[in-house]
This record gives C-alpha cells, structure tokens and sequence, in this order.
C-alpha cells in the first residue's frame, strides 16, 4: 500500500514486442526511487501491453516525463495516470472461467456471449486463447458480483442458451484449487472414446445390426432401461464365435484426439480409465494400448468358444457406471470433487452427476441437460481446454517428447 504522502501512478506501455522494453522502464522507475504495486503484462500477437502501478513520495510529474522519454527512445508509445486510486485493482478476483469453443468463433457469436453475461453484472477479468484447432478456444476468467448459488446457475443458464443460439460450445466452472486440481478422469467408450458401438459391430457378424442399432438409439435416448436394452442386444449375438471379439477390437477406430488427450492427461498426472456399457473382452486390448490405468465394463458368457447370449456378473448400467466411478476414485484416493467423466448417452447421467465435472460429448439431450458442459465437435482433445490445458502446452510438451504432431 502507498504511504500516506505517495502518489500512485499507472504507467501503461504498447506496442512492438521487443527484448529491453520491460528493463529499460524499470530502469526508469529504479532511479526515481518508486515502490511496485502491481504490474501486468500480456503479448497479442507480437503487440505488447505493459502495466505497472507504482507510489512516489516525490516529483510524480517528474516521474512521467522521464518515462515518456525513455519509452520512446524504444519507439513505445506510453500513457501516465497520476493519482489513479490504488484500490481499485487491474484484476478483481475471478469467481468463474468460462471457455468458449467454436469452429470459429465469430465476432457475433462472442459479442452475444459477451452480452448476456454483462446483462447479469458479470464482469470479464482476463482472456486468454487457448486452442486454434482443431477448435478455436477462448479461456475467460470472470467475476460474478453477487456470487451465490443462484447467480451462478444464472450465469451457467444463461450462457447454456445463448451457446446454443449462436453455435458455440461454452463451460463454465467455479476457479480456485478445485478447478486445478482434478486427478482422475473416466471416459465412456462407445461413441465417446471410439467411433461407432461395440455391439453393432458385433451384430453386424450375425446380420442383426439394424435390430441391435434401433434398441441401441433407444437406450442412449433414455426411452428403454439400459438393462433391458443390454439383454436384448446381447441375445441377438447367441452363438457367434469368440473370435468375432478380437476381430471387433482389432478394427475399433478411436475419436480424433483421443491419444492425444490420454497422453496429455497422462502427463499430468491423472488416473485414466474406462467405464463402458460395453464388453471387457473387446476393450481391454485398447485400454492396455493406451497406457489407461482402470477398466469397468460387462463380461459377455463363452461357452465352448461360442458367445451364449448372456453376460455374467454384475451389469455395468447407469447406477452402475457411477458406482465403478466412486470405486475408482477411492481406490486411487481421489476425492470425487476432483474427478472427471466423460460420455455421451442417458446410461451416464448418474456418472457425470457424481464427477467434479461432467462432460457431455456430443451427447443425447438426456445428458446435456445434466452435464457441467457439453461438448459438440467431433474431437476429443476439446476436453483438455475445458480442463485449462492450452494447444500450446500440449505441442511443446509433444515436441520436449520427439514426438511429430502431424503423425498423431
């Protein structure tokens, strides 16, 4: 804080990025004998901006000239504020952040989300870009005024609706530690870690796909009980041979991004695994590829090398999803504030309500509606900027690895 005989002042340097700019005022601010309040800096595309607030006990008019001086002997343009009040700072406390991902985002589109949220009072503290594809993804921290439950589902309301109007995917979460602090997260399989269903594929070697794909659609929609659906599926494959499950997972194709965001994730430390209403028998082999740490899903019944109809065991439905969740996150001592799921069908409901944070995926609207976000572009690495991690980040840790980005 400045003393009582201080003058605060706020000296805001732009232009060309360039190496001494940042020395060259400090310099400055070293010889007239100044304390540092505050200083902010960001670069835009090669443009600087520099901030700093600073206290003088003396000559603050002195102070000024000698810095428009010294910014322009390095052709940077500067404004002065003398007596600006010191209280009032460059950044309020962020009470959300909110991402933004379009592919593009429009001006319109960002005008409107900008918009709805100053019609609630909410204020935009910082933005930073965080992805240029495979989506354009804008990361902003913001402040509620009056942050209570109800102003946050406002909030998460409104910017819900006006997404949707405008064609852009948008996730709020609460900042602080818990945003940061997510260790453990568990993906869906089908439609959500791979392309396509298991169980479709595997009907198609018995000639019922489409029988098997219309109860499938049913089920995801929520209009059938999830295990009911399982039954009926799975009895149109009695007799198949067993070898039909490794041809299934030797053609399994992963949604774009896929590895990218396991290995990304990886890095940081999560536990990663795979809750599925789908078959052990096919999906194991992916998980072990994919270096993924747990797996829950159904057992399908062999006998005599032929499939019986049946699954054995205790069915992975959709309380069950969120009970193979809970168990994982306290295998692993993960609090479930701190974990993530992700999936796409009305069997995940109960699995992303648990998580710390739920991500739809291109999902049904059973499960948007209940879902922290939700996500409609066809990538999965969408999810690491919903998770704060930047396209940036994640190249050069790629690149620290030797690993060639276009080959992934």
């Amino acid at each position: 804080m400045p003393g009582p005989t201080s003058t605060p002042v706020l000296i805001t340097v732009t232009g060309p990025d360039k190496p001494g700019v940042s020395s060259v005022l400090f310099a400055v601010l070293t010889r007239h004998g100044v304390d540092v309040l505050d200083v902010e800096q960001v670069v835009i595309r090669g443009q600087l901006v520099l901030g700093a607030l600073v206290s003088t006990e003396h000559d603050p008019e002195g102070l000024q000239e000698t810095v428009e001086q010294a910014m322009a002997s390095v052709s940077m343009r500067v404004e002065v504020e003398v007596g600006v009040d010191p209280l009032t700072p460059s950044r309020v406390g962020s009470t959300h952040a909110v991402v933004v991902l379009g592919r593009p985002v429009s001006a319109r589109a960002f005008t409107e989300v900008a918009r709805r949220m100053a019609a609630l009072g909410v204020n935009i503290d910082a933005i930073r870009r965080v992805a240029d594809y495979p989506v354009t993804g804008l990361e902003l921290h913001v402040s509620v005024a009056d942050d209570t439950p109800e102003a946050d589902a406002a909030l998460r309301n409104a910017l819900v609706e006006v997404a949707s109007r405008v064609g852009l995917d948008v996730a709020v979460e609460r900042e602080g530690l818990t945003r940061r602090a997510k260790r453990l997260i568990v993906f869906d399989v089908d439609s959500t870690l791979i392309q396509g269903e298991v169980i479709e594929m595997l009907a198609a070697h018995a000639g019922f796909e489409d029988q098997v794909k219309t109860i499938t659609e049913a089920a995801m929609a929520g209009e059938i009980d999830f295990t009911e659906s399982l039954t009926r599926r799975v009895a149109l494959l009695e007799g198949l041979p067993a070898t039909v499950l490794d041809e299934v997972a030797a053609s399994l194709e992963l949604t774009p991004g896929a590895r990218t965001t396991i290995r990304t994730l990886k890095r940081l430390g999560f536990r990663c695994g795979v809750v599925s209403g789908g078959f052990t028998q096919v999906i194991e082999r992916l998980v072990d590829e994919l270096g993924m740490d747990f797996c829950a899903a159904n057992e399908l019944e062999i006998v005599d090398g032929k499939l019986t109809g049946r699954v054995t065991g205790s069915v992975v439905d959709r309380p069950g999803k969120a009970a193979a969740l809970r168990r994982f996150a306290t295998a692993y001592e993960v609090s479930m504030a701190q974990t993530v799921a992700v999936g796409d069908g009305a069997n995940d409901i109960d699995m992303l309500s648990a998580a710390g944070l739920g991500v739809a995926f291109n999902a049904k609207p059973a499960l948007r509606e209940v879902a922290d976000t939700a996500l409609s572009h066809p990538y999965l690495d969408v999810v690491l900027f919903v998770l704060g991690v930047t396209r940036a980040e994640v190249e050069a840790a790629d690149a620290a690895d030797g690993l060639d980005a276009s080959r992934l």
